[in-house]
């Protein structure tokens, strides 16, 4: 078989034949097809599209690149979240102890941020001690200890994958549906879990800011888990504001447990428990989420999974040296703060990456003294950004140009979760 022959038919137009989607997938990941031919058809997908079928077994042979995790040994029914990402979106650090003190077991591989929207890992890092790197068989032990773990997938797991994804990155070949939904499910489906949650977020912040394309990738998504045999839901969320009131590492790792302490700010709760719930549900659990945070069950787990993973959960977290107030510059009710300028502040105050090899910062990020919908009044704080260099609020701030808008009315509070997607 020709990979030129390959190129041409999705350049056409034409289904991609199992065959060929073999073929390619496989000489790929083992270095016969070049970079070059390989974005060649990956530009075609883009603006082609793949059929379902054409999706499922491309999805599958990404899938057969690598290896595919046995949680069989486990007694708890396996189940696990995935977020397309936002800003201050620190939702799967107080969800794993949650649904693991409601007896599951979440085995939820994370990743690093980059750019805009933070990451799992980038935040747990900023816990003294905590590991991501764990091999297959102490993540089954913590697993069967512990119910949660939060780490780093391992080289096995869908190889092609993580060679598509880095070839994708710097060709403008992100932006499509059958690519983006492939990458997220071949990954997620190794894992090997019985049921997944998947959280589209929509919005400024999000990485589909259109409700139709977030629907579509989440249509797509589910469809794709089914397929292979995972119980799949997916929940459109809002994420037009910052989710809770931070967006940083290592204050979005203090506002987790502050969530889990039962003083968690309102939507980053709706959303935290309506995903737990539907978790909840996939495994065949019946059980109260909420009632986890209030019998302190949740926040047990948790310092359990941090100890487990070689953290302190008790220690304190490093502080930054430097701090500067955005202030209200009218009185009135905050109508507006943009989720993604937020983002942008807290990636060039040093809490993000523009570079998968860039360091972060555990300190960085953006504190938000007030959200929309509260009063406010001339000169008051409105945020807080926190930096350990004071050459780093200049650009920061400017940023934030336009993102915070104040008006003479309240405004109707907007919903959090905006659809609930099922086959």
């Amino acid at each position: 078989m020709d990979v030129v022959d390959v190129i041409r038919a999705k350049r056409d137009g034409r289904r991609l034949s199992d065959g060929q989607i073999e073929y390619f997938i496989r000489s790929y990941t083992d270095g016969s097809v070049a970079d070059y031919q390989a974005a060649a058809l990956l530009m075609a997908i883009v603006w082609r599209g793949m059929e379902p079928d054409e999706l499922a077994k491309w999805t599958a042979e990404m899938l057969a690149s690598g290896e595919r995790m046995d949680l069989s040994s486990l007694s708890a029914p396996t189940v696990d979240k995935h977020s397309t990402g936002g800003v201050g979106d620190k939702v799967s650090l107080p969800l794993a102890p949650i649904v693991a003190a409601c007896g599951a077991a979440d085995p939820m591989l994370s990743g690093r941020g980059l750019g805009h929207t933070g990451g799992t890992l980038d935040k747990l890092e900023a816990i003294p001690g905590f590991r991501v790197d764990l091999t297959p068989d102490e993540m089954l032990r913590i697993l069967s200890g512990v119910g949660a773990v939060i780490c780093a997938a391992g080289p096995g797991l869908a190889p092609a994958d993580k060679k598509l994804y880095a070839l994708r990155d710097v060709t403008g070949t992100v932006e499509s549906i059958p690519l983006i939904a492939s990458s997220i499910m071949s990954k997620k489906i190794a894992e090997g879990t019985d049921a997944l949650v998947l959280d589209v977020k929509v919005g400024s912040g999000a990485f589909l800011p259109d409700i139709a394309l977030a629907r579509q990738l989440a249509e797509t998504m589910v469809q794709l888990g089914e397929a292979h045999g995972v119980r799949t839901s997916a929940l459109l969320t809002n994420m037009n504001t910052p989710l809770g009131r931070s967006a940083g590492n290592g204050l979005e790792v203090t506002e987790s447990v502050q969530a889990l302490s039962g003083r968690g700010p309102e939507d980053l709760m709706e959303v935290t428990l309506a995903l737990a719930t539907e978790m909840l549900a996939l495994a065949g659990i019946d059980a109260d989420p909420a009632s986890t945070i209030e019998d302190g069950s949740a926040l047990k787990k948790w310092k359990d999974m941090i100890r487990a993973q070689d953290g302190d959960p008790d220690a304190d977290l490093p502080e930054a040296t430097e701090r500067r107030r955005i202030v209200a510059e009218s009185s009135g009710v905050m109508t507006k703060l943009d989720a993604r300028a937020v983002g942008i502040a807290a990636w060039r105050l040093g809490a993000g990456r523009a570079r998968k090899e860039d360091p972060v910062s555990p300190t960085a990020g953006v504190v938000c003294l007030r959200k929309p919908g509260d009063e406010v009044s001339e000169g008051e704080p409105l945020l807080e950004l926190h930096a350990d260099e004071s050459r780093r609020f200049e650009p920061a701030i400017a940023a934030l140009d336009n993102a915070i808008e104040i008006g003479p009315e309240a405004i109707e509070r907007q919903p959090i979760v905006l659809e609930r997607i099922r086959t």
